[in-house]
């Protein structure tokens, strides 16, 4: 298929791309390059629109030139506390901006549509793992955009026969098998990649929030997905749409978690070397535990979790230099 991929050549989306273009697919990314990196676009034949989905003649450009049969959505500001404190940001990026996209797919008959959501559209959840039926209640505008997009999808499905495939992520970690392309974030706010910047002497120190928690070491338990597993679950996402014609919505995770202290541990395994890390009060709003029940997409899109042990991601994660064009 001919495939328009949105923040293409950010994080989850550049690995995403290798996938597709690994599977034949023709890929068309669009990415304004603010947090992407254009270095992480290394297979041939994949074409980058440099530009904003904020401005819809571009987007329209894209559909001109190329007969786009569907749309991977990744395109979104992810810093949660940021979009606390600017929350407009936030609603522009993440929700009125992809209503360009939405216009333009519907002009040119596009009806497909598969979208990087969140497991933050749960909120603080009721129970765990946390299945599909969890009730959606976000505590933050960045999960309140996604979960607004997802409302827009559903109405476009009513309305002129959209179909939606929502995939709603948990910890995205780790990097490419071949240690290409990985995470590399500015600011960099995630566990796993500031562990190593720690070691690597790039940061004084690892900030761990909390050691009393109820959980098995005190510290809090997240369900770490390697990002690998996420790409594959776009193409078989995408399979779905596809072959069932029906917009659904599916949890991303393991089923199981990884402590922050199991982070550190693997960390120190795979280099060899100590963890600088400074132990300190908890921190308001982090829940103990948030675990994925993904037996959903296990069941429809034959999708199961196969490189995210914490020794795997970390091996990756570690692999991978954090910084392009060196």
């Amino acid at each position: 298929m001919k495939l328009l991929v949105t923040g293409g050549a950010g994080y989850i989306g550049s690995h995403t791309v290798r996938e597709l273009v690994s599977a034949g697919h023709e890929v068309i990314v669009l990415d304004n390059l603010v947090y992407g990196h254009r270095e992480a676009l290394i297979d041939d034949g994949v074409q980058l629109y440099e530009g904003d989905l904020g401005d819809q003649d571009f987007v329209r450009q894209i559909f001109t030139e190329h007969a786009i049969e569907a749309v991977i959505h990744f395109a979104a500001y992810a810093y949660v506390g940021e979009s606390v404190h600017e929350p407009l940001k936030y609603y522009q990026n993440n929700l009125a901006a992809p209503l360009n996209l939405l216009t333009v797919m519907k002009e040119y008959d596009c009806k497909r549509f598969i979208f990087s959501s969140t497991c933050a559209t749960y909120g603080v959840p009721a129970t765990i793992p946390i299945s599909e039926n969890e009730s959606q209640e976000p505590i933050n505008p960045y999960g309140q955009s996604k979960l607004m997009l997802e409302q827009v999808l559903k109405d476009c499905d009513a309305a002129w026969g959209l179909k939606s495939v929502f995939l709603r992520y948990f910890n995205a970690s780790g990097a490419s098998l071949d240690g290409k392309i990985g995470e590399a974030h500015d600011p960099e706010t995630h566990l796993i990649p500031r562990v190593l910047m720690a070691i690597r002497g790039e940061i004084p120190q690892v900030d761990v929030f909390g050691t009393d928690y109820d959980t098995p070491d005190g510290t809090c338990i997240r369900d770490y997905i390697h990002v690998i597993d996420l790409a594959d679950a776009h193409l078989r996402a995408l399979d779905f749409l596809q072959r069932e014609q029906v917009s659904d919505y599916f949890n991303l995770g393991t089923g199981h978690g990884i402590s922050v202290k199991a982070i550190l541990e693997a960390a120190e395994k795979v280099s060899g070397k100590t963890v600088p890390v400074v132990y300190g009060d908890r921190r308001e709003g982090d829940p103990p535990r948030l675990i994925a029940d993904a037996s959903k997409a296990k069941e429809k899109l034959g999708w199961v979790a196969k490189h995210s042990d914490v020794d795997q991601i970390l091996q990756t994660a570690w692999n991978w230099d954090g910084n392009f064009g060196k």
